[in-house]
């Protein structure tokens, strides 16, 4: 039986392992993996405060459902505007991108 403080460290670990990705991360598709591993650990939280507090009940599971459909439609475009800046510059490095810049 896991317990709950299990799952927070669980949780903190994936938090930390994405925030340390979207630093030291060069590649936005590596930096995309870094923002959905922490939106999974927030997920995760989401679902064990939901557990901690009210036990009877299902609302941070199906917030966590809810954020996870968001973060799959925010890959989509992601990805969509990766592959249009690999057309145009034939590199996805986040050094390489001045176009974009104001």
């Amino acid at each position: 039986m896991t317990t709950i403080n299990m799952l927070l460290l669980v949780s903190a670990v994936m938090m930390f392992a994405g925030i340390y990705g979207f630093i030291t991360r060069k590649s936005t598709l590596a930096i995309l993996f870094s923002i959905e591993l922490m939106l999974n650990a927030a997920d995760i939280n989401f679902t064990v405060f939901n557990r901690m507090l009210f036990p009877g009940t299902h609302e941070g599971v199906f917030f966590a459902i809810f954020a996870i459909a968001i973060a799959a439609a925010e890959s989509a475009i992601a990805i969509a505007i990766m592959i249009n800046i690999y057309r145009q510059l034939k590199n996805t490095s986040v050094d390489k991108l001045t176009k974009m810049k104001w």
